[in-house]
């Protein structure tokens, strides 16, 4: 990776993801369907994904770590939102994006997210040991 407190390279594009929004993405509130919180989460961690993965190496992945987001507007059923991650720091393993999701109408949340690189066999490893335990848990 880079440098401490890098900025990002200045050619990386944002990530972006486009959803409709579906009965499962909602909660009741009002008498109407409207996008839950946790799956603008969902949406934005997807975007910042897409951003980050032009950073990383063959065999490495990325791992959410932060969400820091506002939730400002409601969006209803069928709705089409769009999640917009850009990465503004890049700090050794960690990447910093902030991030934007929009409707048709207005802008719905803002905030910041935070990755951090991971090694795929070591990640795999480390979630083999824990489904281990789990399953000897009866879990």
């Amino acid at each position: 990776m880079t440098a401490p407190g890098a900025t990002a390279p200045a050619d990386l594009s944002p990530g972006a993801i486009e959803h409709r929004v579906e009965a499962a993405d909602c909660v009741r509130r009002g008498g109407y369907d409207v996008l839950g919180t946790p799956s603008v989460v969902r949406l934005l961690e997807e975007a910042a994904m897409v951003a980050v993965a032009p950073l990383l190496n063959p065999g490495q992945n990325s791992v959410g770590s932060t969400v820091d987001i506002v939730h400002l507007r409601p969006t209803v059923l069928g709705q089409t939102v769009t999640a917009t991650a850009t990465v503004v720091e890049v700090d050794g393993r960690r990447i910093v994006t902030t991030v934007e999701v929009v409707d048709d109408v207005e802008r719905i949340a803002h905030g910041r997210h935070e990755r951090f690189v991971v090694d795929d066999v070591d990640f795999g490893t480390r979630l083999a040991q824990k489904a281990e335990r789990v399953a000897g848990a009866g879990g």
